[in-house]
């Protein structure tokens, strides 16, 4: 089954929860060129610029942690108003910032806010979308990010002619904009009929199925398997009704060897998903750019212009596919491409480094290398770790499992994007993406062994793909007994 039949009302609701993360990719995107000016009108170091940009993700991991336990108390659609509206506040202290301290303060509350919408879009998505479809629908949220970059980089260009007291600004603060639409639009959502089973409101997520099915009959089989999944969940908690996500932690800091797995898989793909350095690859282009020798700021930020409708249009190949060809064709052909994008990158980046003349096509290796990095990461790592993230873990530990993988995902990307400048400056940019090629490598050869496919299985179904390897026999006896 292709993505011809997509579920309207399904699709309507993804649509709405992934659009908070516009706001992640429009300050990924926007910071690139913001912090060219902010540089020069605050007189702030290089030190200053790499805390600037990476404060971002370092503080979205204080949202994405908290994320897990507040949408299993307050639900998920009261956390994507709760990400939109951190986000506003953010967004508003950063356009108004008189100096430095002000700007990281904004820069704080906006990343808390980046953080819950990670993590929340993704799991909404997954737990209302239907098996045959969830590829798509939950690849949504990496598909807005890409087109927030995309608008943050064409903001740039937009900008980027005014006077320079006035341009980071609006360049920043605008991005309070679509956070009130989202959180507006957000109130015409329904909840996520799992976590309305979990809450015991049954009759409320047989409404919500209904509308997201394609039958009646698709809508009770799908209820009876999240019932059936809820009651085995929620055994241990005597208050079934008022279950607010009580003692996942104990069970993923002392996980079984099913779930072990499962965290590794979740763990493992969002470390690798930052590890490669494609978010400090967007945020410092200009940087490596202006080293292969384009100097002109507007060519500078036209160049990053083109990277990102490459990215876009791949992320866009990617979400159409996932459900088609399944997660693991596609994660392999994107580590695999961004190894090779990164070894040419650290070639031409060499050979420009050695060069007094700067040779077209070394400039040109750089730039076609670049956006072929990132749209190997669109087509595989980019959507495939949400969608993989908040489909694998057991209903009553989604949402802090998720957050947890999440929260490594941000720390690695703060790690990253924080020591990108300052490591290139030691080992130069072509010994960088070497490195970062190396990483890629090593990401490769783990996805082959440790990421099940989870193609058109159902949420409930998952714990069985990673039961399995457990003393095989006897387990895969049950299951087939079971069946």
């Amino acid at each position: 089954m292709g993505t011809s039949h997509i579920n309207k009302y399904a699709l309507a609701c993804a649509l709405l929860a992934s659009t908070n993360s516009i706001l992640l990719g429009y300050d990924i995107g926007v910071m690139s060129g913001a912090v060219l000016f902010i540089k020069d009108n605050l007189k702030i170091s290089s030190t200053q610029v790499e805390i600037l940009v990476g404060s971002l993700n370092v503080c979205s991991l204080i949202g994405s942690f908290a994320s897990g336990k507040t949408s299993d108390w307050i639900g998920r659609r009261y956390t994507i108003v709760l990400a939109a509206g951190t986000f506003f506040i953010g967004a508003l202290l950063m356009g108004f910032a008189t100096n430095f301290g002000y700007l990281m303060a904004g820069r704080v509350v906006a990343g808390i806010g980046v953080g819950y919408s990670l993590m929340i879009a993704p799991v909404y998505t997954a737990e209302l979308s239907p098996a045959m479809t969830r590829g798509l629908l939950t690849s949504l949220p990496e598909v807005f990010i890409t087109l927030g970059i995309l608008l943050g980089f064409i903001v740039n260009y937009a900008l980027s002619g005014l006077p320079e007291n006035v341009n980071w600004r609006l360049m920043v603060g605008l991005a309070a904009v679509p956070a009130v639409g989202i959180a507006s639009g957000v109130m015409f959502m329904p909840e996520s009929p799992r976590w309305l089973v979990m809450k015991g409101r049954v009759d409320e997520a047989k409404r919500v199925l209904n509308k997201t099915s394609d039958s009646e009959n698709e809508a009770h089989l799908r209820l009876e398997e999240i019932t059936k999944a809820a009651l085995d969940a929620v055994t241990w908690d005597p208050r079934a009704g008022g279950w607010s996500g009580q003692g996942v932690w104990k069970e993923l800091l002392t996980p079984s060897p099913a779930l072990r797995r499962v965290l590794i898989a979740a763990i493992g793909i969002n470390f690798f998903m930052q590890a490669s350095g494609n978010d400090a690859v967007i945020y410092y282009t200009p940087e490596v750019f202006k080293a292969a020798g384009i100097r002109h700021r507007k060519q500078l930020v036209g160049v990053t212009i083109i990277m990102g409708l490459a990215k876009t249009s791949f992320v866009l190949v990617s979400a159409f596919y996932l459900d088609k060809f399944g997660r693991r064709p596609l994660l392999l052909l994107g580590s695999i491409g961004m190894v090779i994008s990164l070894a040419g990158l650290g070639l031409g980046s060499k050979f420009l480094e050695h060069s007094s003349d700067k040779p077209t096509w070394a400039i040109a290796l750089c730039v076609v290398a670049v956006c072929a990095d990132v749209s190997f990461f669109s087509i595989g790592l980019g959507p495939i770790t949400w969608v993989y993230t908040s489909e694998i873990f057991p209903m009553r530990l989604r949402a802090q499992g998720s957050g947890l993988a999440v929260s490594v995902n941000r720390l690695v990307s703060g790690v990253v994007s924080m020591t990108f400048l300052t490591i290139s400056s030691k080992i130069t940019f072509g010994g960088m993406f070497f490195v970062l090629s190396g990483v890629m490598t090593v990401a490769t050869v783990f996805f082959y062994f440790f990421l099940p496919e989870t193609k058109g299985k159902s949420l409930e179904e998952m714990g069985a793909l990673f039961e399995r390897k457990d003393t095989e026999g006897s387990k895969v006896i049950e299951m087939s007994e079971r069946e």
